[in-house]
């Protein structure tokens, strides 16, 4: 048994393990922080899976690193630290501006019972009992806003399209919206290497009664995962995660159980997209601010690492701000913010913030750039005569390229590519990336979420190219990934290729060029996110010679979002 202890500290009351028993009977725990002066308060919650005691510096000491050197006040101005933990925010810079902080364990992790099955739905409806709770006590107005990253930002979009009553707001900040598309499967092709290094170091680290976690908190010295569970006892409750994920390849029941149904969010959303985090959120960030229900909704792109924007003052004062507006009704303007805001980026790195209304932007002049097969370039117009190109799958692919801009030129908004390909065998994965060149032929590649990255990055498994007509756009293909067609070696086909969202200014004499290869573009050094799972890729499939067709009746083209110049 694990009791709730409440003492008094850094002038805020801390009711560890508070315990809520689920509708099913299994105790879930949290970490409560509130006010010692008495009144009915917003509160912000997070539910995740990396546990409520586990010190940010104890379990991601790189990260942590990082994000001093770039902060130096994190743990300083303001604060004590003693409480920051991974992707949620610091108790010490929230409660004293009056609002309650919980952290939730998730079913099955830190000092929560249970099975532990992430992103399921189960794990959602508790998080909704959560809500329910925190917004009936004596110490709150009624009001529950959820935020926090990733694993605790998919949470949001989840139990949001459940509708708990005391749900007012959330801010998902770099989370995926759809599952199945934005992380697990990228165009059909699995997503595995991420999966596979954070199911045991960030989850299974974290598992209740694992016995051979490392993990203290830091204020008490005890294991953070509760009581010592027999290794037969912690198998049998949990799900092996990244099997279950190998094991579902098309969107079928078990990934649509894990989708949010966007359509039915309604409460307020500030949706924080990252454009360095192709392959993990980026597309899920975009999507839930324009698929989402809700009549009150923002976009927020920025740049840098994964975690760092998150914790910085500016952000924490806008997420403070949105809050303040709809967990209290505070009258400061926010309703009146430009729903879309921007980080446009250049190719040092920068970016400057720019205020828009809608996303994509109502100005973009779509342009078409056709690829050359002869020429191996990007042009205005399409080639007179058809062509091809050939390139190995596991080679170095072919790169096609815009000759040098004659000005600036600006591209932002989501893009899309069609091309015509065939296979020497009968599948085939492209793997599509937008690179961006300076006039000595230098590349520039960028501070990404977890790692450097290209422009822009898009993915499709030749069969799964069936879309659905109904929902799919120019600039976003929409793949229903619900069937297998299979290729006939030899066969060109028509494929429609979504590539995320992106933003770039590239100055005169500089060039965009479009690469395609069959396995995973990596920028040295060799990132987390790759697709090269054995029984997903198997040699001898995917490793043919793949074709590329040009001009005449098989135009492929790659539709990128210009954005005029503002006179």
């Amino acid at each position: 048994m694990i009791p709730t202890r409440t003492t008094t500290e850094n002038g805020m009351i801390f009711e560890r393990d508070v315990a809520l028993a689920m509708s099913d009977g299994t105790v879930l725990r949290a970490n409560v922080f509130r006010p010692e002066a008495a009144g009915r308060l917003p509160v912000v919650m997070a539910m995740g899976a990396y546990g409520k005691d586990v010190h940010f510096a104890d379990a991601y000491q790189p990260q942590w690193q990082v994000l001093k050197k770039i902060y130096p006040g994190l743990d300083t101005e303001g604060t004590t630290g003693r409480y920051l933990r991974w992707e949620v925010v610091d108790p010490e810079r929230w409660v004293p501006d009056g609002f309650v902080v919980i952290q939730v364990d998730s079913r099955g992790t830190g000092r929560s019972e249970g099975y532990l099955d992430p992103f399921g739905p189960i794990e959602t409806r508790d998080l909704y009992e959560w809500i329910e709770w925190a917004g009936g006590q004596p110490w709150s107005n009624g009001k529950v806003g959820l935020i926090g990253v990733s694993y605790l930002a998919i949470k949001q979009w989840q139990v949001a399209a459940l509708r708990p009553p005391h749900l007012a707001a959330i801010v998902p900040w770099e989370g995926s919206s759809d599952l199945y598309r934005d992380g697990s499967y990228h165009g059909g092709i699995l997503s595995n290497s991420f999966t596979e290094a954070w199911w045991p170091r960030q989850v299974l680290a974290n598992q209740y009664g694992s016995g051979a976690s490392t993990h203290r908190d830091r204020l008490t010295g005890e294991r953070t995962t509760g009581p010592d569970l027999p290794e037969a006892i912690l198998r049998g409750s949990r799900a092996d995660h990244p099997r279950d994920r190998l094991e579902h390849p098309l969107d079928d029941a078990w990934n649509q159980a894990r989708e949010a149904d966007l359509s039915a969010i309604q409460v307020p959303i500030l949706s924080a997209a990252n454009w360095g985090g192709p392959g993990m959120h980026l597309r899920g960030n975009f999507e839930g601010f324009l698929r989402a229900g809700s009549r009150d909704k923002w976009l927020f792109a920025h740049i840098g690492t994964h975690y760092e924007s998150f914790y910085l003052p500016r952000y924490v004062a806008l997420q403070k701000r949105f809050f303040d507006h709809y967990l209290r009704g505070a009258d400061n303007g926010w309703d009146r913010e430009p729903r879309v805001q921007l980080a446009i980026r250049r190719p040092d790195g920068t970016a400057e913030l720019r205020q828009e209304h809608e996303w994509p932007l109502a100005r973009t002049r779509w342009t078409r750039l056709h690829l050359d097969a002869d020429a191996l370039m990007l042009a205005p117009q399409a080639p007179g005569a058809g062509g091809r190109a050939v390139f190995d799958a596991m080679g170095e692919g072919l790169h096609f390229s815009t000759a040098p801009f004659e000005e600036d030129v600006e591209f932002t908004g989501p893009a899309s590519l069609r091309l015509w390909a065939s296979s020497s065998t009968a599948d085939m994965d492209i793997f599509a990336v937008l690179r961006v060149f300076d006039p000595e032929g230098k590349e520039a590649s960028f501070i990404g979420a977890h790692e450097r990255v290209p422009m822009a990055l898009g993915w499709l498994r030749a069969s799964r190219r069936k879309t659905d007509p109904a929902r799919s756009l120019p600039y976003r293909p929409w793949h229903t990934h619900d069937e297998i067609q299979e290729l006939e070696p030899g066969q060109a086909y028509p494929l429609d290729i979504e590539i995320w969202p992106t933003s770039m200014v590239f100055p005169r004499g500089w060039r965009l060029v479009l690469t395609l290869q069959g396995h995973d573009f990596i920028v040295d050094p060799p990132g987390r996110l790759r697709h090269d799972h054995p029984q997903d890729r198997p040699a001898g499939i995917f490793d043919g010679r793949t074709t590329v067709h040009t001009g005449g009746e098989r135009d492929s083209y790659l539709l990128m979002p210009l954005i005029p110049a503002r006179g």
